[in-house]
């Protein structure tokens, strides 16, 4: 920031977080920071710059609906970042003029959290395409085969689990006969002849998806599994590291049989670039990131992709909500915030005050949000991004290479 000089009379440059922020989440006046007693701005009262709405508590009554209770009592702390997130997917995010993608991490879908609240998201249209750990497809899949997983408690002996032959994910317990089945499946599945040939992580899932979908129905477990879902609503699944999940060790146990799917991970890289530059160039991009860890950069890397690498120069992403548990003050990617992405240039400078980071236990604010958005919110016609993946691949590619040949003959 320049420092406020009467000689020279300089005018600050203000972080793009710090004006706008204010302003434009609640409507306020906002006088600029000041590190001068006499630097006076007329009309604005110091004591109401940071002013927002007035907290007026009343009592929780009965029978209040989840979406009421977020407007109206999450009025501080992480709840209230929690119902800047509800009102900014309501308001802003959730539009035919927006992509929007979302990005899971952590053990979601064993605790439910897929069938209960993703599948929701992805009929309902508020997801256009979707970045996850295998780990969370693969234990999806459990309910879609009608697998039983248990409630448990953290603490137990889990010696005795082993003998017993009971997995243990905290405190949800499952037999070790609900992997046999599942591996077996996915082997079974990707045997197929369609899925030996070299292929992105969307094509794998997509394909998957419509074998699970089928076996939904046989099993009485309609609506169950993201897989499907996505299957049914052409919404593209990536998975930025394959090779970390079941799935990925069923393809490397089919690789001795020289019949699997050889996973084209620079397909993966170019494919989601090619939905963030249709979100840039016909509308707005919006990442919800559940979590941390691979999805979430894999989810925000499209943006340096293009500008950085591809040369294709587009701003950030505009809106950006993440529900995390991890710091940021130990520099790890999960815990870092929207203002050290602008920095990246994977967030757009205008668009931080459009972004919001809750701390909290992503079992805690997807079921929440979830309900908000169901009463508040009306189903969007599904953007079907599947089925223009290589509509959009073959663009961004004529885009690089218009560019690229007018630079090499200029």
């Amino acid at each position: 920031m320049i420092i406020y000089n009467r000689r020279f009379g300089q005018r600050p440059k203000l972080p793009p977080d710090s004006f706008a922020c204010v302003k434009r989440l609640y409507k306020l006046p906002f006088l600029i920071h000041c590190l001068h007693k006499s630097w006076k701005i007329s009309g604005i009262k110091m004591k109401n710059r940071y002013k927002g709405p007035r907290i007026e508590p009343s009592k929780i009554r009965k029978g209040i609906a989840v979406d009421e209770l977020v407007e109206r009592y999450f009025s501080a702390y992480n709840a209230a970042r929690l119902s800047e997130a509800c009102r900014m997917l309501e308001k802003n995010i959730l539009g035919e003029d927006t992509i929007t993608g979302v990005s899971l991490s952590g053990a979601l879908t064993p605790a439910g959290l897929g069938s209960s609240s993703i599948v929701t998201w992805i009929e309902n249209g508020w997801i256009d395409y979707l970045v996850s750990t295998g780990a969370n497809l693969y234990h999806d899949l459990h309910f879609g085969l009608d697998l039983p997983l248990h409630r448990s408690s953290p603490f137990v002996d889990d010696v005795k689990l082993r003998e017993q032959k009971l997995i243990r994910i905290y405190d949800i317990i499952f037999d070790f006969d609900v992997l046999a089945k599942s591996d077996q499946y996915v082997y079974r599945v990707l045997k197929e002849p369609e899925f030996n040939k070299k292929m992105g992580t969307a094509e794998l899932h997509y394909r998957l998806g419509k074998y699970v979908d089928a076996t939904e129905k046989q099993t009485g477990s309609e609506g169950s599994t993201i897989l499907a879902a996505a299957y049914r609503n052409a919404v593209p699944c990536f998975c930025p590291s394959p090779g970390d999940s079941t799935i990925g060790l069923n393809i490397a146990a089919l690789s001795f049989n020289h019949t699997f799917p050889e996973i084209d991970i620079t397909r993966d890289v170019n494919e989601s670039t090619a939905i963030a530059y249709e979100a840039k160039t016909k509308g707005k991009s919006a990442v919800l990131i559940f979590g941390g860890g691979s999805p979430k950069n894999f989810l925000l890397q499209t943006i340096p992709q293009l500008d950085e690498i591809l040369e294709i120069h587009v701003t950030g992403h505009d809106y950006f909500i993440q529900i995390t548990d991890a710091r940021p003050d130990t520099g790890g990617l999960s815990g870092a915030t929207p203002h050290e992405a602008v920095s990246w240039g994977k967030v757009d400078p205008d668009g931080v005050p459009d972004t919001v980071v809750c701390y909290t236990d992503c079992s805690i604010a997807i079921p929440l949000i979830t309900s908000y958005l169901l009463n508040r919110r009306e189903p969007l016609a599904p953007k079907r991004l599947y089925d223009r993946k290589d509509e959009l691949y073959e663009k961004l590619a004529k885009r690089y290479h218009d560019k690229h040949d007018t630079l090499d003959h200029s």
